[in-house]
């Protein structure tokens, strides 16, 4: 018999508040409490409701997203578990990474877990092409990671989606070129780097979708591996996993982003050529599936013990 569970979307009129709350909308047995568009703001309105939550998610800006887990908090025993959507929390000591496919027993550590940090859209791509090479001993922590990334313009936030859907945007740009991207701290931590990566994100003017690749130069990873070795340590970091599959490079060379839209899979891809000993990895995914909404609605789901079919093995096992 499912479980019930009463759940507290803090900002649910935002883009990634209201994927969440699709999503929890088909679980049986899960209660969505709201607060009065004209309440949102205060903090005694939402003081009240988060005492009544089995679990808060927090689709707030950075400084809003901690001022919510203060008064969480301050309820003492009665306070409701955290889902952190935001990026306030993704490196705090205390937080649980919200990715459960990342490594041998990250899945029950989300399930016992009180707070857990949402990844971000890009980190998702790359720590799940880089942690594994990492952990198999074949890249160096120290290595001089690059990664390449583009993201439908609703990844870009509130004013991004409004230019684009208004004007048109621009086709493609790139930016966070500062190489001061938000995104960063969490994609070495989780990734197990210690030299920071370059990463340069670019968005098109398309809605929704996303690449993320990691190109390599194969003789400067231990033990000069094939672009099969890579697809092989891939394969068998993410064996059995319902949403995360590993799979041949495409025919013809050439991966579009939006063949994921509206699902929460990943795809991981090594493209490679072995005369030139050099390989691509790839990663897509929707950012606002297993990027954003798809990805804390899996946490949630854990973390309750609802029944979610990509974790039905775990919950059998509780």
């Amino acid at each position: 018999m499912a479980k019930t569970a009463t759940v507290f979307i803090d900002g649910e009129a935002g883009t990634t508040g209201l994927g969440i709350r699709t999503r929890l909308e088909a679980f049986p047995g899960v209660e969505l409490r709201s607060i009065a568009a004209d309440r949102r703001k205060d903090p005694e309105a939402r003081r009240a409701v988060m005492e009544e939550a089995d679990l808060v998610v927090l689709c707030l800006p950075d400084a809003a997203a901690k001022e919510s887990v203060a008064l969480a908090e301050s309820l003492g025993a009665k306070a409701p578990k955290i889902v952190d959507a935001s990026t306030a929390h993704r490196v705090a000591p205390g937080w649980v990474y919200g990715f459960p496919e990342m490594t041998a027993g990250q899945t029950e550590r989300v399930a016992g877990a009180s707070k857990v940090t949402n990844p971000g859209c890009y980190p998702t791509g790359g720590i799940a092409l880089i942690r594994p090479l990492v952990e198999a001993g074949i890249m160096a922590p120290d290595y001089p990671v690059s990664i390449n990334a583009v993201s439908g313009y609703s990844g870009g936030g509130k004013a991004m989606i409004e230019a684009h859907d208004a004007s048109g945007g621009p086709a493609f740009e790139l930016y966070g070129l500062g190489l001061e991207h938000k995104h960063v701290p969490e994609t070495q931590m989780y990734g197990l780097l210690t030299r920071r990566p370059i990463f340069v994100p670019s968005v098109g003017h398309y809605r929704q979708g996303m690449l993320v690749s990691v190109p390599l130069h194969l003789d400067t990873l231990v033990g000069n591996p094939s672009p099969d070795d890579l697809h092989d340590v891939l394969a068998a970091h993410f064996k059995g996993s319902a949403l995360v599959r590993v799979l041949p490079p495409l025919a013809g060379g050439r991966i579009e982003p939006e063949d994921l839209n509206d699902t929460d899979v990943l795809e991981l891809r090594v493209h490679g050529h072995q005369a030139h000993g050099q390989a691509v990895l790839v990663a897509r995914l929707d950012n606002l599936g297993k990027g954003a909404s798809g990805a804390a609605v899996q946490c949630i789901a854990l973390m309750l013990g609802l029944e979610h079919p990509a974790y039905a093995p775990a919950l059998a096992d509780a």
